[in-house]
């Protein structure tokens, strides 16, 4: 392994994960609407999906999208319209008591579709993953050890982000410590 690559791949990819995007909207709505948990189910669904997509462009899914403009083009629009339907439900239920969270599965598999049609996360890794690897080095090693860190850096970043919009639900949902902002909420129609 190439350490000096191999740092500023880390770098890079941690300002990638760092910077909100899709998936994180995904993990503060969920986490906010439903708490820690559900989130955190929606996480385990991400990870899982960024795993494969990973493995697929590590492995011969970048040669096809960088020579497949319309392929690229077609689960960038799934995505985009993914995230629309995800936000107009949102938006419909605002101010509405949003129930018992869906069921595991559901939010389970709305992490995975959510990290498959992300575009950032598409296009980022099938522009650089190629850049960072040392050609005087088995390639499949390096792929191999990039791809497991960026899926473990993705997990604690989005984690991170489901703890904290899960916890933050609660306190200020709490009449206790934000008697405004709960009353303001239960006020919404």
């Amino acid at each position: 392994m190439n350490w000096e690559l191999f740092a500023a791949f880390l770098l890079i990819t941690a300002v990638l994960f760092l910077t909100p995007g899709p998936m994180v909207t995904l993990v503060v709505a969920t986490g906010a609407a439903y708490g820690v948990r559900a989130a955190l189910v929606t996480v385990a669904g991400a990870t899982l999906g960024l795993s494969l997509l990973l493995l697929a462009i590590a492995f011969g899914l970048s040669w096809i999208l960088q020579n497949a403009a319309g392929l690229f083009e077609i689960l960038r629009w799934l995505g985009v319209a993914y995230l629309l339907w995800l936000c107009i439900q949102a938006w419909r239920g605002a101010g509405r008591d949003v129930g018992a969270a869906p069921r595991d599965r559901v939010l389970f598999w709305r992490g995975v579709v959510g990290a498959l049609t992300n575009p950032k996360t598409i296009a980022f890794f099938t522009a650089f993953l190629p850049q960072f690897v040392d050609p005087s080095l088995p390639a499949d090693r390096q792929l191999a050890v990039m791809c497991a860190a960026s899926v473990l850096m993705a997990w604690v970043s989005d984690s991170g982000w489901a703890v904290t919009a899960g916890l933050g639900r609660g306190y200020l949902l709490k009449p206790s410590r934000a008697p405004g902002f709960s009353a303001a909420c239960r006020a919404l129609p």
